[in-house]
C-alpha cells in the first residue's frame, strides 16, 4: 500500500544576515589597520634611517617637522604661534600616556629637533620618541 505524504512546510522567509555580518566586520578591521596610516601629515619629509623595533598597536600623536619649518600635528598643519596650543589641546584628548611622535625631516638641524622636542615636554608631554625610517623602507613611529 503507497503512502502519500502531503507537505506541509512552507518556505523560510528570512534573510540570512551571517554574511552581512561577516562583511561588516571585514569593513571594520580594515578601517582599524588604515586608520593609523590616514593621520599622518602630508608633509614632504625625509626621515632619518634606524634600525629600530616597530610600534605597532601604540597610542600616539604625530608631531611632524618640515625642512622649511613647516610644524604639523597629525594631518593637520599649524604655525609656530598655534603649536603650543593645537598640541595641548591634542594631549587633552588623550590619555596621560600617549606617545608623541616626532617626525622630523633628515635636513633639519638637531638644535631644532632639539628645542622641539623640549617645547613638547613643556606643553605636558611624557613619552617622546622620534620617528625614523628603517633602513628596508619600513617607516617606524607611524
Amino acid at each position: 500500500m503507497k503512502r502519500y505524504f502531503m507537505d506541509t512546510s512552507t518556505p523560510v522567509a528570512r534573510i540570512n544576515v551571517v554574511p552581512i555580518i561577516d562583511v561588516a566586520l571585514v569593513l571594520v578591521i580594515i578601517l582599524m589597520v588604515t586608520a593609523p596610516m590616514i593621520a599622518v601629515s602630508n608633509l614632504d619629509i625625509q626621515l632619518p634611517l634606524a634600525k629600530t623595533r616597530s610600534m605597532e598597536g601604540v597610542d600616539r600623536v604625530h608631531v611632524t617637522l618640515g625642512s622649511n619649518g613647516e610644524l604639523a600635528i597629525d594631518d593637520g598643519e599649524v604655525t609656530e604661534q598655534g603649536f603650543r596650543p593645537a598640541l595641548a589641546a591634542s594631549l587633552a584628548a588623550h590619555d596621560d600616556d600617549i606617545l608623541v611622535v616626532v617626525r622630523a625631516d633628515a635636513r633639519v638641524s638637531y638644535e631644532t629637533v632639539e628645542a622641539l622636542v623640549k617645547e613638547i615636554r613643556s606643553v605636558g608631554a611624557k613619552r617622546v620618541a622620534l620617528g625614523t625610517t628603517q633602513r628596508g623602507g619600513v617607516t617606524q613611529g607611524e
